[in-house]
């Protein structure tokens, strides 16, 4: 990426930003942004990571763990929902001192505010769905602002770019309703689940928020909807705002049809109105990236983008870390990582490599994510499965949460047995797995590490481990 792009500051006075939390998916990319546009910006992380190191070279200043005196000369704090901000040293420090202490969601709502505004919103695929509109407006000549959920392979391995464009894309986030702060002139709508029931009182609470979100849009705007999803369409009759639909659904403006899927590769025809657009080659496997590509086409269309820089913007999509990612990928063993850590995205994923390998077996290797969530769903991730040979789960990735008596990975592993699966291991230690692969897996197996934590590590272990 460009450093060479400086702008004057936008917001008054303010000059000096801190971050806590700074080395987070979605602050990094924002810090990112706000350096290149020329701001001071300081954090404060508890560990040291690849994302803080690179934001030291961009000229962050960045200190390890939370102290008052980080915050020394900054203008504004910003913290994210996972900060308690009553509770937190240095957002403590500044409410003291009067130092105005915001949400990163305001911030993101501010730099959104001063261009065209894309909001990329839904439970699933949120992230490559904002990867590959990118892509798209970027192939489009719009050189536009793009702020996604992940690393991405073609941004220089980070979640942000930099754009002397009008238009800003963003990945718009539901948890703790955060995407009500923002105001995109395009909204796109993947699907909506019962998700964050930490923050939503049950699923026609989420519909509301994305009611809301959708109905931000202004008059001259869009809402972009996949049609396929069961939810997306019941919320349709609430949208005040004109729609444009996407889909295998027949009745979906924008289609695709003549599907072929091998590999690590999808090709499929682009239908527009009914009328044959050409054909995409996309290096992402399964129906979930083809409808994710789908939703970008849609963007380019509402933009007036031409199909071939449509399809040469989705077909140097080149992934996002941690979305089916291949680790290994020989004539014996493939090894694949994968965020998936709800029962939905399990499938998708699973079935993801079922069509792409019909005729290899499969190997899950599952982490569940949050000990509210393993509680709440473990009988959906108990059927998650079935698409796997052999699934192997291990304890549950905490993050923010304590413990709940009872519920471990175990929870899940024994739900799957129960609902009738024949081939399911737990490993209770994590470190334990790399050698327990390497004794349960047969030249030819396709081995796939899901969940939101720190799964990838002991997939990469396994890698290292069998190339001895």
């Amino acid at each position: 990426m460009s450093t060479s792009i400086q702008t004057q500051p936008v917001f008054g006075r303010t000059k000096h930003i801190h971050m806590v939390g700074i080395g987070g998916i979605g602050m990094s990319g924002m810090a990112e942004i706000l350096l290149l546009r020329g701001y001071k910006v300081s954090g404060s992380d508890n560990s040291e990571s690849e994302t803080t190191k690179r934001l030291e070279e961009l000229g962050a200043t960045i200190y390890k763990g939370h102290s008052a005196s980080n915050i020394e000369g900054a203008d504004v704090v910003v913290y994210t929902s996972a900060v308690k901000a009553e509770e937190n040293e240095e957002t403590s420090e500044a409410i003291a001192r009067k130092v105005p202490v915001i949400k990163r969601s305001v911030m993101l709502a501010e730099l959104m505010r001063m261009k065209y505004g894309i909001g990329i919103a839904g439970t699933h695929g949120k992230t490559t769905t904002t990867t590959m509109a990118g892509h798209v407006v970027q192939d489009g000549a719009f050189d536009p602002t793009i702020i996604v959920g992940g690393r991405v392979h073609s941004f220089d391995k980070t979640n942000a770019v930099v754009g002397k464009g009008d238009i800003i894309i963003v990945e718009a986030d539901e948890y703790d309703r955060t995407f009500l702060r923002l105001s995109p002139s395009l909204v796109v709508i993947t699907n909506i689940e019962a998700e964050h029931l930490d923050i939503y009182k049950n699923l026609a609470d989420v519909k509301d928020a994305f009611v809301q979100f959708a109905n931000k849009v202004p008059f001259y705007g869009a809402v972009i909807v996949c049609l396929d999803d069961p939810e997306v369409r019941s919320i349709l009759p609430k949208i005040k705002r004109r729609t444009i639909s996407y889909g295998y659904n027949p009745l979906a403006q924008i289609r695709a049809v003549n599907i072929q899927q091998e590999s690590f590769n999808s090709i499929f025809t682009v239908i527009v109105e009914n009328k044959v657009l050409g054909e995409i080659n996309l290096t992402a496997p399964g129906d979930h990236n083809i409808k994710n590509a789908l939703a970008a086409v849609a963007v380019g269309v509402e933009l007036g983008i031409p199909f071939e820089k449509i399809k040469s913007g989705l077909e140097r999509f080149s992934g996002v870390f941690r979305r089916f990612q291949h680790k290994m990928n020989t004539d014996e063993l493939i090894v694949i990582d994968d965020y998936a850590h709800h029962p939905t995205e399990v499938q998708a994923t699973i079935q993801a490599a079922r069509k792409g390998w019909p005729t290899r077996r499969i190997v899950a290797v599952f982490q569940p994510h949050l000990y509210s969530r393993t509680k709440q769903m473990h009988k959906e991730f108990g059927l998650s499965f079935f698409d796997a040979e052999l699934l192997v789960v291990t304890d549950i990735y905490p993050s923010r949460e304590k413990p709940i008596e009872g519920v471990t990975g175990k929870l899940v592993a024994d739900t799957a047995k129960n609902y009738g699966h024949k081939n399911v291991i737990y490993v209770k230690n994590k470190a334990d797995l790399p050698q327990k692969l390497k004794e349960v897996t047969k030249p030819g197996d396709i081995i796939i590490t899901m969940g939101a934590g720190d799964i990838y590590r002991y997939g990469e272990q396994f890698v290292e481990l069998t190339n001895k």
